[in-house]
């Protein structure tokens, strides 16, 4: 959960007409130009799945309309490519959520917004940016792998909000100790297609695996032990033949 400091500050008498998910539409419905934009940050989503089985106070969407009181209309949604809130509820009330609303959400931000520039800038370095920072969001992650001399960037960069001013931060995988997981590139394992992805990281640096790549391991272990323990039987049964072999030789002599 974040800081009270860092979440949204809402009006202590929020007016009878903001609308709630019911009358607001779920995305800004234009089309992505590039299958990075879902792609990626679904990749995230579905590793966190699996990484965070277990808890049921995170939200992480994918595409998905974030309306707030920080900007010019509460009607008005920035649609990040990938955004993750903490402290919330996994389903809200049980159910999908249409959008993500911050005063239904009590004031709670993402922690996270991702974009992934594509060939049409969309105002990632600055529009967003203000936005984002506007909105308390506390880490902005903007990746950037095809346009990054296009656009005087890095290809992987975050910044962390800072009181209220973005700064860009250095090291890959980043650890972000208020989420507790850090974010970097790497190659999608065992994908033909050989596509450069971002994934989680756990503190040391280490890539968290996904569930089918975890039960691979588990596989090659249980495999490794099993070939350990055949070898063992089979240097047991060498050196019992060996022995024998010297008792009979030792026989035939006396």
């Amino acid at each position: 959960m974040l800081p009270s400091d860092l979440q949204s500050a809402l009006p202590n008498a929020l007016p009878n007409t903001l609308p709630s998910s019911d009358e607001l539409i779920d995305s800004d419905d234009f089309p992505v130009d590039n299958e990075e934009q879902n792609f990626i940050p679904n990749v995230l989503l579905f590793l966190l799945e699996y990484v965070w089985k277990h808890r049921d106070d995170w939200f992480f969407a994918v595409d998905m309309g974030l309306y707030h009181t920080t900007g010019a209309h509460p009607k008005v949604p920035v649609v990040p490519d990938g955004f993750l809130s903490l402290g919330v509820e996994r389903r809200k009330g049980g159910k999908a959520r249409k959008s993500y609303i911050t005063w239904e959400e009590n004031g709670i931000p993402p922690v996270l917004t991702l974009e992934v520039v594509s060939q049409t800038p969309g105002g990632e370095y600055d529009e967003k940016l203000e936005i984002y920072a506007k909105l308390g969001v506390l880490y902005y992650v903007i990746y950037n792998p095809q346009f990054w001399r296009r656009d005087g960037h890095l290809p992987f960069e975050v910044y962390q909000l800072i009181n209220g001013v973005y700064d860009l931060k250095v090291g890959e995988p980043f650890w972000m100790p208020e989420i507790g997981l850090g974010i970097g590139r790497c190659r999608l394992p065992a994908d033909p297609l050989e596509r450069d992805i971002l994934s989680w990281y756990d503190a040391k640096g280490d890539r968290w695996l996904s569930e089918a790549e975890a039960e691979r391991q588990r596989a090659d272990v249980e495999r490794q032990r099993a070939d350990a323990e055949q070898q063992r039987a089979d240097a047991e049964r060498q050196r019992a033949d060996q022995l024998t072999e010297r008792l009979r030789q030792l026989g035939e002599e006396i």
